[in-house]
């Protein structure tokens, strides 16, 4: 799934859960909300591939290294 749908459908959710209770945000708000989910979303892929490069760097270290001994 788009994360800006997958955003959208968060702030969705959100506004029906408000709206149950009676209170009414306004759109502008909702739009702000679905852009924080999104950035919040980003960051954490950002943050997975960082993590996941981190681990290839080591891994191709580690593989250089294992090669060098075996000439």
């Amino acid at each position: 799934m788009h994360r800006t749908e997958h955003a959208r459908q968060i702030a969705d959710r959100f506004r029906e859960l408000v709206e149950e209770t009676g209170d009414i945000i306004s759109a502008e708000h909702y739009d702000e909300l679905t852009l924080l989910i999104e950035s919040g979303i980003d960051a954490a892929v950002v943050e997975t591939l960082e993590r996941t490069a981190d681990k290839l760097d080591t891994l191709s270290a580690s593989l250089r290294s294992n090669a060098e001994v075996y000439d």
